[in-house]
């Protein structure tokens, strides 16, 4: 799977936890806190939908690395390709 991929399933699980954000108005880089009404339990239900999604363990030391699509959507290639290496 390539970062643009991903970085779609990572915006798709974001707008389930934020259904009211227009994902035309989403920047990339900035965090979701500073674009919307983003809390700890948003950030919590984001965490466990990326679990489900790809499968990948985050633990609540790593949330910080969610803070932004951008952020988000590193993470979880990182985390994704580390996890296909045998």
């Amino acid at each position: 799977m390539n970062a643009s991929a991903i970085e779609q399933k990572v915006l798709q699980v974001f707008l389930q936890v934020a259904p009211d954000v227009d994902p035309s108005r989403l920047k990339r880089d900035v965090p979701f806190r500073d674009q919307f009404d983003f809390d700890s339990m948003d950030t919590l239900n984001f965490a466990i939908g990326l679990h489900k999604q790809f499968g990948i363990e985050i633990p609540e030391t790593q949330y910080r690395e969610l803070a932004s699509l951008a952020k988000a959507a590193a993470f979880v290639s990182a985390e994704v390709q580390r996890r296909a290496q045998p």
